[in-house]
């Protein structure tokens, strides 16, 4: 077994204890609140998430089995080891902080229910979404 797949099933367990506890303290623990028994808000919230661990360390633990031998399992290994590509970023492109003041927009209209704006902002998140992807795939001459 792998290091991810181990360091999931560890979350795993730790989530289930800590959900046994939970409920069980939730159900002997006097608040003198209005409601009594079981809170079920936050045990399933720990059971869900103890589940969806179990999940991805089960998948990491099946698909590492068909893997060679990852950096991170080495012993001696060193932190390039496993580096990999980063991949093409823009030195100076514009859009990035246009599409942030779009969504700054966006959000705006959604808090103060102004339908307007909320239509503006998503106009121009489609549009500074559509620029950054294709500000490479049209020739210079027209930037």
């Amino acid at each position: 077994m792998k290091s991810t797949a181990r360091i999931f099933y560890g979350l795993t367990i730790f989530l289930v204890v800590m959900s046994i506890i939970y409920f069980l303290a939730v159900m002997y623990v006097e608040d003198a609140g209005y409601h009594t028994g079981i809170e079920w808000g936050g045990g399933t919230a720990l059971v869900v998430s103890a589940l969806m661990t179990l999940m991805l360390g089960a998948y990491f633990h099946f698909t590492e089995a068909r893997q060679d031998v990852l950096p991170e399992d080495w012993e001696d290994a060193e932190t390039e080891d496993g580096a990999g590509l980063y991949g093409f970023f823009s030195t100076s492109s514009i859009w990035p902080i246009a599409m942030s003041g779009s969504i700054l927009v966006l959000g705006l209209g959604i808090i103060y229910m102004h339908y307007w704006l909320i239509v503006l902002g998503a106009v121009l998140l489609i549009f500074t979404v559509f620029k950054l992807n294709l500000q490479y795939g049209i020739p210079k001459e027209s930037h």
